[in-house]
């Protein structure tokens, strides 16, 4: 693999692990299966990418595209707490709505930002050289969202979105308002996934209507593998692990699409996908196998 495909595997993983960070909210913190993945990621690019088409800033574009992020986040914890839907239901219809909600936005089926301004052609030096800035710049993005999502976890707030999701019964005999809770950490999963998508969209030249395809399946896939290499119920590991999934997730699929060898192109993306997921599940059974103390010995 050239050093290109390289940098452009950690980039792609890097903009992935705020997705599997905003999963990993409502997978594991919320126990909310959440499949609005799916259409807040294309929202934060279409976001994004009409607003620096009309002359926006990209910084203020793209905090815009996390807010839209986190309103549908919002509207699928209503459907769910006040229209009392049942939850992965709520998360398909407003994933379903948010196809033409993004068609509308931009108009079209997609936006081009090739001679637009960026957030990484704003503070590109001239020192540097694009596909070396954009990792670093993703690299201290993310950071940044994990020591911000490790310590809002530790506050009372936080403290109330996890008793929530590991029992809500407790919960609210303990006095936490569950609903309210639920529609914050819906709010915060998605804006994250709309960051990575508005993100996404910088990177790659534009908006496309068909971006957030399989978002879910690559944030999932990116939790079960970092889970698998950092087993830990601590926050600050488990989202350190979610991260690092992201990362390896992405550097296998770069590895594999790129050995010749191998013989597999870009429609094989999906089945790699499964099999990588496979693996991981199947790791922690191996584990238990290979340790449990074998009969009459």
């Amino acid at each position: 693999m050239s050093l290109f495909s390289l940098f452009g595997a950690l980039e792609i993983g890097l903009i992935f692990s705020l997705v599997a960070l905003g999963v990993y909210i409502s997978f594991r913190l919320l126990r909310f299966p959440d499949l609005t993945v799916d259409g807040s990621f294309p929202l934060g690019g279409a976001v994004c990418a009409i607003l620096i088409a009309n002359g926006f800033d990209p910084f203020f574009a793209t905090l815009a595209a996390t807010a839209a992020g986190a309103v549908a986040g919002t509207v699928t914890g209503l459907l769910n707490v006040r229209l009392k839907i049942m939850d992965l239901l709520a998360s398909i219809l407003m994933m379903i709505a948010l196809y033409s909600i993004n068609l509308r936005i931009m108009g079209r089926p997609n936006v081009p930002l090739i001679s637009e301004p960026t957030l990484f052609t704003v503070l590109q030096p001239e020192w540097l050289s694009d596909y070396v800035l954009r990792p670093l710049l993703l690299l201290g993005i993310v950071v940044l969202a994990k020591l911000g999502l490790d310590w809002f976890f530790a506050t009372q707030k936080g403290l109330a979105i996890r008793a929530t999701g590991s029992n809500p019964r407790m919960a609210r005999a303990q006095g936490i308002n569950t609903g309210a809770m639920i529609l914050l950490g819906m709010a915060l999963s998605n804006a994250l996934v709309a960051l990575a998508g508005a993100l996404f969209a910088q990177t790659q030249g534009g908006a496309d209507i068909s971006m957030g395809i399989g978002t879910i399946v690559i944030g999932l896939a990116a939790v079960i593998v970092g889970e698998s290499i950092l087993p830990s119920r601590r926050l600050v590991l488990a989202t350190l692990a979610v991260i690092l999934g992201a990362i390896v997730y992405r550097f296998f699929i770069a590895l594999a699409l790129n050995s010749d060898f191998i013989g597999l192109q870009a429609q094989d993306l999906n089945l790699v996908t499964a099999l990588l997921v496979t693996f991981a599940l199947v790791i922690p059974l191996l584990k238990k196998r290979l340790s449990a103390p074998k009969k009459g010995a």
